[in-house]
This record gives C-alpha cells, structure tokens and sequence, in this order.
C-alpha cells in the first residue's frame, strides 16, 4: 500500500469539511422550507379573511346571496387570496408558490370541506417540509420529552415542525442536560422526577444550592458572601475592613455581596460618607465649623486678595478669582478701559416725525 502524501491527505481533510458543511446546510434549507410553507398558509388564511363578502355591500337581497355564494368558492377568489401569498422579494416564496400552486387550486375546490386545516394537508402531508408539532426530521420522529412535551416543556427541540434538524433540546435558562431536566448553578429542583422538572432560583447568597431556596440552604456561598456559625451564606462588610477598598477622595458603601466607591464632597480631604459634615479633614479653602467644612471667603480678610488696579475678587467654592470690574477687560494680565461705543449719528430724515398711511 502506498503511503499517503501530504497532499491526499489534505484533500480527504476538505472533502471531510466540506461533507459537514453540505449536511449542515441541507438540515438549514429543510427548516427554510417549512418556514417557507408556513407563511404561505398563514397568508392564505389572512386572504380567505379578507375576502370574505368581498365586493359586496352587505345586503340581504336574495340577488346578492346567490352571488355570494358562488364568490365564496369561485377561482376569482382563489386567485385574489394567491395574489397576496408571497412578497414580490421573496424569492423561496415565489419558487414554492410557483412549484405547488396546483396543489393548492386541488385543495381549494376538492379537498377544503375534508381537509380544512391546510397547512397539515399542505405543508406536512402533501409537499412533506414540515412535521406536526413536537417532530423533526425527515421521518417526524418526536422529539426528545415527546411530541407532546418537546425537552420535558424546558427547552426548544431542533427542527421542531420542521423536516431538518437533529432533535437535540436547547435548554431554557434555568435548565441544563440533554433531556432538559437538571438544574443550572444557582437553581435546585423544586420539583422532579423522570418526566418533569422545576428549576427554581436559589438565595441571591448562593453559588449552588440543593434543598431551598433560603440563605441556609447553600451548598456554596457566592463571592461576597461567607457562612457563619449556623452554615448559613451572610453578606461579607467589606467596608469594615482594616484596609477599606476605596480610594482617598472615596468612601465605601456596604452593598449585600458587595460594594460600591462614592465620590467624597469637594470640601473633605478623605471622609467617612456622603456630604461635608463627613470629612475627615477640610480641603484647602474650606475650615471645620462646628464639625462641617464650609467655605473659607478669601474675598472678606482683612489683606485685600486682588492688589492689580482696577481689579475686584469673587469668592469661590474653595477658592477665589480676580476679574476686571466693570467697565474694563483683562488685557495682557492688566485691567484697562473698554473703549467708548460711538454712538450712530442720526439724519435729519430719522428725525422727522413719519407717519404710515
């Protein structure tokens, strides 16, 4: 036997790839095509509704009956209904409509009374791109749970109604396994046996839990969390900590397995809490009054602040600032006149009285 060359074997690699790559796109076109169907008999129905006394203006007249009455199940309505079936974009759509579209003339004039449901006469029946619900695959094998209850009612069954997928669940958030039964971290079986689950959320503590859904039901405490002497999860006070968390200008609030930085008042130079009363000591431009830093009015000392000419001082929060007073603007760092505004002149037409007729 000769031995296989680097380029045969890179050849049976792609013609592998490309094998999967075919059957995932024939199990994609299987579910495309009784979507496909689907909307084609949805569409049908809204035009049957639609149509329904058509073009006629409600009378009892015995005239109008009898044309009703051929209209009800006349071509002139078949027709119209088909009109509206498929957006002129669609190109499955139209293709399908254009392949089968004697099929559903059939429907319409022999089969409607027997076969009044004409998706499963249609779509699963008929043309065999969709499954009742509960089956998938080309044979309308159950999905797993049963057709009834596809992954035991906690998940969504692949190619569920459809003639492509591979059946396997899909599990709802709280679920987990093949058959959708057992419980993700964070929940624990209420409820279960070999048919049905119920999956109900542990104690915001927990990491995992098996029995209840209390604080002392945990298997394992969540980050943020501890036992105590009772083995129940409590919330771990990060902010009593010798080294708190937060930053120098921050402080610390305790939140349940967790915590949070707060900014500190611009007044304070480190603080225990919200406002200026919580300082541990005044930043520069502010003194401690009676326990609270407040604003120090540089612009009311005895030594005036702002010494250029013709230069007032604002106080600030914290702080201060020298401006030009009125009627001068800074210029180079120094406070001179704003120049005179000339006045427009005024002409004689302006001064004469004028008066609209």
């Amino acid at each position: 036997m000769l031995p296989s060359s680097p380029e045969l074997r890179l050849l049976g690699l792609l013609s592998c790839f490309i094998f999967i790559f075919q059957v995932t796109n024939a199990k994609r076109d299987l579910k495309s095509a009784c979507g496909t169907c689907q909307r084609i008999t949805d569409n049908f129905q809204k035009g049957y509704e639609r149509t329904a006394k058509q073009n006629f203006g409600g009378g009892n007249t015995a005239w109008e009956e009898r044309k009703l009455s051929k209209y009800e199940t006349s071509e002139i309505r078949l027709m119209e209904i088909v009109e509206g079936l498929c957006d002129s974009s669609s190109f499955e759509c139209n293709q399908m409509l254009e392949e089968h579209e004697e099929l559903l003339e059939t429907w319409w004039f022999k089969r409607k009374t027997k076969h009044p449901d004409l998706h499963k006469w249609f779509c699963i029946d008929t043309i065999e791109v969709c499954c009742p619900k509960g089956t998938f695959g080309p044979d309308c094998n159950a999905c797993v749970g049963g057709s009834e209850r596809p992954c035991h009612g906690n998940g969504k069954c692949d190619g569920d109604g459809t003639r492509g997928g591979d059946g396997k669940c899909t599990c709802d958030v709280e679920y987990k396994g093949d058959f959708c039964l057992d419980c993700i971290d964070g929940y624990f079986n209420e409820v279960r046996n070999d048919s049905f689950s119920l999956c109900t959320e542990c104690h915001s503590s927990c990491k995992t839990c098996s029995d209840g859904a209390t604080h002392q039901d945990c298997d394992e405490c969540k980050d943020g969390w501890e036992e105590d002497e009772q083995e129940a999860c409590i919330d771990v006070n990060e902010c009593s900590k010798d080294s708190p968390p937060c930053q120098e200008k921050e402080y610390c609030v305790n939140t349940e397995g967790s915590y949070s930085c707060k900014g500190c008042d611009q007044a304070c130079t480190g603080c225990t809490g919200a406002g200026a009363d919580k300082c541990k000591a005044c930043a520069g431009g502010y003194q401690d009054t009676e326990g609270t830093c407040s604003d120090i009015d540089e612009c009311s000392g005895a030594e005036p602040m702002c010494t250029e000419e013709h230069q007032q001082c604002v106080n600030t929060s914290g702080d201060y600032k020298c401006v030009c007073s009125a009627g001068y603007e800074d210029h180079d760092g120094e406070c001179v006149q704003k120049p005179q505004e000339e006045e427009p002149a005024v002409s004689k037409t302006d001064e004469s009285p004028h008066v609209e007729l």
